[in-house]
């Protein structure tokens, strides 16, 4: 005869061993089920997550150069930059001082376009003035010379009589001859 717990003990041996199946209420999970279950997601899951870590893997790695290339891609932009900086610094540079040598130049030129100018209008003033003078005294000897024949010819109609007068006419002619005949 059978005891009640030897019944009640079969009985829940043949509740559990009457279905094969994968216990998915954790705390109920003996030892075997969770070994057979890593066992299949080791065996299955392996290549999976060895792809899924290689591409990761290559993802990273790929980003990795690419943000070193664009690195040593930035750093020669850098470069390239400070070298047209330097360069642009030192066209500037020659600019600014081009500009003051030019400007130093041409404010010589200036000064001396103005000290030329001013001899010129010096010169021109002296000349001026000398001619003027020349004018002026030109003027002054014709008045003298217009006034000093009036005064003579005064004298002369004063002082000459008719015969004097002749006498004056007939040496002035025989002088023209004279004149002519050496001429010829």
């Amino acid at each position: 005869m059978r005891s009640i717990g030897d019944i009640a003990v079969s009985q829940l041996y043949w509740t559990l061993a009457a279905g094969f199946g994968s216990n998915t209420n954790i705390l109920e999970i003996n030892s075997i089920n969770s070994i057979l279950v890593l066992g299949v997601l080791f065996y299955f899951g392996k290549g999976v997550l060895i792809n899924l870590l290689e591409n990761r893997k290559r993802a990273i790695l790929s980003t990795i150069r690419d943000a070193e290339e664009r690195y040593r891609e930035a750093t020669d932009k850098l470069k390239q930059a400070r070298t047209r900086l330097q360069q642009a610094k030192v066209k500037a540079d020659e600019i600014r001082v081009n500009g003051l040598t030019q400007m130093e130049k041409e404010k010589r030129d200036l000064v001396n376009a103005a000290d030329e100018d001013s001899r010129k209008l010096e010169d021109s003033k002296n000349f001026t003035i000398r001619f003027e003078e020349q004018r002026a005294i030109e003027q002054v000897r014709q008045q003298v010379s217009r006034i000093a024949s009036e005064r003579a010819l005064e004298s002369l109609n004063s002082r000459l009589d008719g015969e004097l007068h002749l006498r004056m006419i007939d040496y002035h002619i025989g002088l023209l001859r004279a004149m002519e005949n050496t001429a010829d």
